[in-house]
């Protein structure tokens, strides 16, 4: 495969195999979530596929230009084709597209659905043109979310009555744990956008007015990725983007910890200045 990936994409960008390797141009990123190699395995198999299915298809059309070239003395005549050649090659590739399809929906389910009762619930909220994350406190809790309660002043849309969403913090940032299974909590403010990480085999489209909470992921150790939103969303949309950093589990709990005592110490002060306003 390194063969066709570097000898295509050079000759048709006319860029050397290093400048090209560079900017990741040939395949995709590298997998870094557990079971992602499933998906990959589809990949590569749509890739095989399509590229045997043209050499086979190029081959049988020089084969018959040439054979049915014009001679001098030869008349043309006219095929009326054959019905069962024609049920072949229809059902052939019927049978590959169903095939795919049933088992890639399979793969989807197995990997990104159902989320274990132990995942880590990140409230990812999307709109123009950027990403907040929210955590769940001390309490290990995420508060609930109703999309139609999302405000200016309610960016979430938490539900304030909800007892878990008290010690809740926000992030600019995507800061996870290796190896723990995370659940995105995923909604948008305005429009559609879409939660992208190639590296992470995942895109899921954040829908106005919908909360959906199936997605979630295992990283297999530390790296630094990038969200991005691949749904045209705006005049911003090249720059809707949002740092990921996947750390080892001591490192993420000192970065929770650290974030967790900082919202506590900043709801402790606004409630005694709130305390402080009211007795004046």
């Amino acid at each position: 495969m390194k063969f066709f990936l570097r000898l295509f994409p050079v000759f048709a960008l006319g860029l050397s195999p290093g400048v090209a390797a560079e900017h990741n141009l040939y395949w995709a990123p590298p997998n870094v979530t557990v079971g992602g190699e499933k998906i990959d395995a589809i990949l590569n198999f749509i890739f095989w596929l399509t590229l045997g299915v043209f050499f086979i298809t190029q081959a049988v059309y020089i084969t018959y230009l040439v054979k049915y070239r014009r001679k001098p003395g030869v008349k043309a005549h006219y095929s009326h084709g054959n019905n069962f050649l024609e049920i072949i090659w229809t059902t052939i590739p019927v049978l590959i597209f169903l095939g795919l399809a049933i088992y890639s929906n399979r793969v989807w389910d197995d990997l990104h659905r159902n989320p274990p009762a132990d995942a880590l619930q990140v409230n990812v909220s999307s709109y123009q043109f950027g990403w907040d994350f929210r955590y769940p406190g001390a309490d290990g809790k995420l508060g609930n979310v109703e999309v139609k309660t999302i405000t200016p002043e309610n960016k979430f849309g938490v539900n304030r009555a909800d007892p878990a969403a008290a010690d809740d913090f926000t992030s600019t940032e995507l800061v996870i744990p290796a190896r723990r299974a995370v659940q995105i909590i995923l909604n948008s403010r305005d429009v559609i956008h879409s939660f992208y990480v190639p590296g992470f085999r995942l895109y899921q489209d954040a829908v106005p007015g919908r909360t959906i909470s199936w997605v979630w992921f295992e990283v297999k150790g530390p790296v630094n990725l990038q969200l991005a939103c691949s749904q045209l969303c705006g005049a911003g949309h090249y720059n809707m983007k949002a740092p990921i950093r996947v750390l080892a589990q001591e490192d993420y709990e000192k970065w929770y910890s650290g974030k967790a005592r900082a919202a506590a110490q900043a709801r402790a002060t606004e409630n005694t200045d709130s305390r402080q306003a009211a007795a004046n």
